[in-house]
């Protein structure tokens, strides 16, 4: 496809049925790709654990993934088949293809919960804690807890080789996906190194600011912005500059998801956010917000916030103490003005681009729903 087709909107996309505010026609098209995208879902995952799973005798692990795998906002799915109507028509297809990555996000989340030892996710237990419940309860010899983290460990690789498997089988011709997997395995490749990054990133030491954000946007900006535009836009067969157009579009706006979720991780509320309050700073991760606070802090602040990471143990009373001192470094004001930064340059890129009006619309309402996010 040419560069004439790399500007083409989907139809299904109508940016002049608007309520007055320019969201409308986008709500309901948000809708219908996360309706859609969780019924190839459900239905590509029953299968597999019905057939992977289920007839090996593993029927409560393959329960555990199908309720793991429900739900979800469908913001890398979207973002990719976003980057496909850059450059294609409307597709059942490309939509299944868009579908697959949530597997790939499955296999993220559940070795983040393992590594992070968290204990809910989306207000329910996660998974590892589940399958350590069920060996409890089985009697089974060992231990529960190193079963339930092998066993979510062991789910999370179904859900990477699924989403490939997905992929492949999405109905997308063979040229198009031809295109795609030198960048899927790139972008497979980061999300991991990513990850390692951010299990030697010693908060203790309290990283400065831009090493926190290098690793916050190869392990979470780019996978969830950046490459699924990229991959959309490829598979697609859109132009380079559109190519490129939607990469700097992705580091900004991952950018600016990645500094809302680490706002969220400490100043979110359980309610919205599925996690315990202050989860972020239980677990003591070197975040973007963190990192800010230890820049701003007054000289008193900063040692005070370094005494408290280097404790050896960090109770309810070390909590409040850090998020007090956050707050009072001006870290959560200035991360905000840093998401609306984000969020203006991307503005002004995409007016500036050879992107059809239509998808600059949607893009833009992207930008914001994943930068406003209360949850």
């Amino acid at each position: 496809m040419g560069e004439v087709n790399a500007q083409r909107a989907a139809p299904l996309l109508h940016a002049s049925d608007t309520n007055g505010d320019g969201s409308a026609w986008f709500q309901t098209w948000t809708a219908r790709v996360r309706d859609t995208v969780r019924t190839h879902i459900e239905s590509f995952v029953r299968a597999r654990c019905q057939e992977e799973l289920q007839a090996n005798g593993f029927e409560f692990a393959s329960r555990v993934l199908l309720d793991f795998l429900s739900g979800g906002k469908s913001v890398r799915p979207t973002f990719l088949y976003l980057g496909w109507l850059c450059g294609a028509e409307e597709s059942e297809a490309a939509l299944r293809a868009a579908a697959s990555i949530e597997l790939l996000h499955g296999f993220a989340l559940l070795q983040d919960d393992v590594m992070d030892e968290s204990g809910e996710r989306r207000g329910r237990p996660t998974a590892h804690v589940r399958l350590a419940r069920w060996h409890e309860d089985q009697g089974l010899s060992g231990s529960p807890t190193r079963f339930g983290e092998s066993a979510a460990v062991l789910l999370g690789d179904l859900c990477l080789v699924w989403a490939e498997r997905m992929l492949r089988e999405s109905g997308v011709e063979a040229a198009a996906l031809g295109r795609v997997w030198p960048h899927y395995d790139a972008m497979r490749a980061e999300l991991a190194v990513g990850q390692l990054a951010d299990l030697v990133n010693d908060v203790a030491g309290l990283p400065p600011l831009e090493k926190v954000l290098d690793i916050a946007q190869r392990k979470s900006g780019n996978y969830t912005v950046r490459r699924p535009l990229e991959l959309g836009a490829t598979m697609a067969g859109c132009s380079e500059p559109v190519v490129g157009v939607l990469g700097e579009y992705g580091v900004l706006i991952g950018e600016a998801f990645q500094l809302r979720d680490d706002l969220l991780g400490i100043f979110g509320e359980p309610s919205v956010t599925g996690k315990p309050a202050n989860a972020d700073l239980r677990e003591r991760k070197a975040t973007t917000v963190v990192a800010l606070a230890e820049r701003l802090a007054e000289p008193r602040g900063r040692a005070r916030l370094h005494e408290l990471w280097r404790r050896d143990t960090f109770d309810d009373s070390a909590v409040q103490t850090a998020r007090a001192l956050i707050v009072d470094s001006g870290a959560p004001q200035l991360a905000e003005q840093m998401i609306a930064e984000r969020v203006e340059c991307s503005h002004r890129l995409l007016a500036d681009s050879i992107l059809h009006p239509t998808s600059i619309a949607a893009l833009q309402q992207m930008a914001l729903l994943c930068t406003r996010r209360s949850h």
